[in-house]
């Protein structure tokens, strides 16, 4: 009968595993804000009632989006296999990975943003335009300040969905995780590095709800005007 793995190793394993699906996480996070929040501001702007309508450019950009988030994850990653490549010489590890969880998430990111700058009233931003401000001023101090508490929240729901897609990464050679959870957990049937994985994925999407949150308030003006 197989000896148990001791613990120790366990949590070595585990704890470098988690690193790596940090650092794929938060990477690909920032770049897919940093890429997908234009991609929402523009759809916000372009579409019908928004301050520089364009019916076609709006169509052709919300295809594109709808396009991109309708790609099964797995499919991505495939596909992406050229591209991730020729930008890092690789395609295993999670540097590698990065490429497609970033790619995935940037449409996933733009359609949150426009959701939420369109929640912003109409009001609001109809004074903004009778005062004479640029479009530019509009977005900046209209747009993204009066839904700030949401865009948090949004880079917080991107982020958790990274992470599941991290783990996914994990199963074609992406490290973290969802590589360490399937080949020392499910290939040898080992039940502590399997348990330990789900609870300190657990653990990081709870961490990253939390977090976000918590910043959300923090910025929230409506909340810091009415205390």
């Amino acid at each position: 009968m197989r000896s148990a793995t001791p613990w120790s190793t366990v949590l070595d394993d585990v704890l470098a595993a988690t690193g790596e699906t940090l650092y794929m996480v938060v990477v690909s996070t920032l770049i897919a804000v940093l890429l997908g929040a234009p991609v929402g501001i523009w759809l916000q702007l372009t579409a019908p009632g928004g301050l520089k309508p364009r019916p076609v450019l709006h169509k052709v950009l919300g295809f594109v989006v709808d396009l991109g988030r309708s790609m099964p994850f797995l499919v991505l990653l495939v596909v992406l296999t050229s591209l991730t490549r020729l930008l890092l010489g690789s395609t295993i590890g999670p540097t590698a990975a990065i490429v497609p969880l970033a790619v995935g998430a940037i449409p996933f990111v733009g359609r949150l943003v426009q959701n939420v700058l369109a929640e912003v009233h109409v009001s609001v931003v109809e004074a903004a335009v009778t005062t004479g401000s640029s479009t530019l001023r509009i977005v900046r101090s209209v747009l993204l300040r009066e839904s700030m508490p949401a865009l948090v929240n949004a880079v917080g729901v991107t982020a958790i969905a990274l992470l599941g897609y991290s783990a996914m990464a994990g199963v074609v050679g992406g490290g973290g995780l969802g590589d360490l959870a399937v080949r020392m957990g499910y290939q040898r049937f080992n039940d502590r590095y399997l348990w330990s994985t789900v609870v300190v994925l657990a653990i990081i999407a709870t961490a990253i709800q939390f977090l976000t949150n918590r910043v959300a308030r923090g910025v929230d003006r409506r909340r810091t005007a009415s205390v």
